[in-house]
């Protein structure tokens, strides 16, 4: 072995944090090793598991979320936006911050559902709106239910994540860039080190490889389903294995560059794709028809916001079930997404406002999926309804990755678009994996901002192995199993996401001045005792 080489295995062992490491890689590793020894005795556990939490846990995901997108809100235009993480200028453009959150954190599932979830929902609309579903009253409500799951709520869990763990971590003196230094003022600097913040970082790898991974898989399947559905090539197990295998060699090979030579550069690339096929969509689409869609659907979506929000379908027949099947479904995903798309937004947004990064978490990114969601899924019901396509055939057969090729089958210049999509597709599924590979890998070394290529290669592979076998487990109970799981390892994270909100407020009280009280209120307990004719004293800002 090469001195270069003993060099690279000795910075790997000597970064590692070997708790988070051997026991994040061993749950990881074990559940994929148990759906092979006995898929069914783990998957009806992990059912079991799911529909307990999703019976005594749905109600809490829909207002800690809410809560999270209020709070962020008032960080956009309250005093607190000004607090800066860390004292340095930041390191990159806003246009390729804004690229990298986007295209690493939320686009892969916004590529996959922009031309299939208004389709389910126009077929079975929310109970909430009691319209019926094929008909013309479920158009808008349609497209108004997916600009809900896609704009703010999903958005706004990786966002509180990725500022609070980047505050306290350069903000604080010794606070390394890890999950668990979130919850830095509730658990103790000194305990950052401790129980609870180790399981809260095995937690976030565990969640992390899960819930992108399966992502993942739906992206994967996406581009095979593409290829057997145009150009009939039939894709065996051998062949997933293949396309993934390659996927992956692209995604480390983008990731060992770094994220200024590797996922910037495909990030900004990204982005123009999705801009071109966007506005492809919208141009030879009804493009009147989708511009009133889109004004009536974000109205809708506005002025319906508490309501679906809050909607548990208590009290409707079938409403909690829909409920708990979409809108706890998706939160409860995007929350096992939030500790990896947490700490890349924190690692890339260094130096830059809390206003700032609010805003291009949740309104910036929101301006981005609207119209997506719009021209796409819009035209997508637009033609199902109106017998231009049938879509909702295809799906049925082949299951919904099949929604987009048989939309822009439709289209002029269809084959041009289709091609574009599966690029897309692609490059979408290369920067989600090489910044969630890279996320993990700040996880398992304890925070190290640039951990050694061994660590990466090595989640690198973990994840594509993972993704694969989702896809070869297809659409069997396997597949539905993991999906819960994910569930399982995000509903938890609604939790310390909601500690992180707790511990801003907490830290921006003391440092930024309190909002609604006065800095020498005391919150618990009774005031000092004081002379009916001595003047209060001035008092200095609490700690509390």
């Amino acid at each position: 072995m090469s001195d270069s080489e003993m060099g690279m295995v000795e910075r790997f062992t000597d970064e590692l944090d070997p708790v988070v490491f051997v026991f994040g890689a061993l749950i990881t590793l074990g559940v994929i090793g148990a759906f092979f020894i006995d898929r069914d005795a783990v998957s009806n556990g992990i059912a079991t598991v799911n529909a307990e939490m999703l019976s005594y846990l749905s109600w809490a995901l829909l207002v800690i979320v809410f809560l999270i997108v209020l709070f962020l809100l008032f960080l956009i235009v309250g005093p607190w936006g000004k607090a800066t993480l860390g004292d340095e200028d930041p390191e990159y453009s806003f246009l390729s911050f804004f690229s990298m959150l986007y295209s690493a954190g939320f686009a892969a599932g916004v590529v996959f559902w922009g031309p299939t979830e208004a389709l389910f929902y126009y077929d079975s609309p929310s109970p909430l709106f009691g319209v019926e579903g094929g008909s013309s009253a479920a158009i808008s409500v349609a497209v108004q239910q997916t600009l809900f799951h896609w704009a703010l709520p999903q958005l706004a869990v990786f966002t509180i994540m990725g500022i609070a763990i980047g505050y306290f971590a350069y903000n604080y003196e010794n606070v390394p860039l890890r999950v668990s230094s979130a919850l830095t003022p509730v658990i103790g600097k000194e305990n950052l080190d401790g129980p609870v913040a180790k399981v809260v970082d095995i937690l976030a790898v565990f969640a992390t490889i899960g819930g992108v991974a399966t992502s993942l898989g739906f992206i994967g399947s996406q581009f095979i389903t593409g290829l057997d559905y145009q150009w009939g090539i039939s894709m065996g197990d051998w062949g997933i294995l293949l396309i993934v295998t390659t996927m992956t060699i692209l995604f480390t090979v983008s990731m060992v560059l770094g994220v200024d030579k590797g996922i910037r550069r495909l990030s900004n690339f990204n982005m123009g794709l999705f801009v071109v096929i966007m506005l492809a969509t919208f141009i030879l689409g009804p493009t009147m028809f989708l511009l009133l869609l889109g004004s009536q659907a974000m109205g809708g979506m506005i002025s319906d916001f508490v309501s679906m929000s809050l909607y548990t379908g208590t009290g409707t027949d079938g409403g909690t079930a829909w409920v708990e099947a979409w809108t706890v479904f998706y939160w409860a995903w995007a929350l096992s997404w939030s500790p990896f798309a947490g700490l890349f937004i924190a690692r890339i947004a260094k130096g830059r406002t809390v206003r700032e990064v609010a805003f291009t978490g949740i309104v910036a990114t929101s301006a981005a999926t609207i119209p997506w969601f719009t021209f796409v899924g819009g035209s997508a019901v637009w033609a199902q309804h109106n017998g231009v396509a049938d879509i909702l055939g295809p799906v049925g057969e082949h299951g919904a990755p099949v929604a987009g090729f048989a939309l822009f089958e439709a289209f002029p210049f269809g084959s041009v678009l289709m091609i574009a999509f599966m690029i897309i597709v692609t490059t979408f599924f290369i920067t989600s994996a090489d910044s969630s590979t890279l996320a993990v890998s700040m996880m398992t070394t304890g925070g190290k901002e640039r951990p050694s290529t061994i660590n990466r290669v090595f989640w690198g592979i973990v994840l594509g192995l993972t993704a694969a076998i989702l896809m070869i487990l297809g659409d069997g109970a396997g597949a539905d199993a993991l999906q819960q799981a994910v569930v399982i390892t995000g509903a938890p994270f609604a939790f310390v996401c909601f500690l992180a909100m707790l511990s801003l407020i907490k830290n921006f009280s003391a440092t930024e001045g309190r909002v609604l009280l006065q800095d020498t209120t005391v919150l618990v307990g009774s005031t000092p005792d004081q002379s009916d004719d001595e003047p209060a004293a001035s008092a200095e800002p609490s700690d509390d």
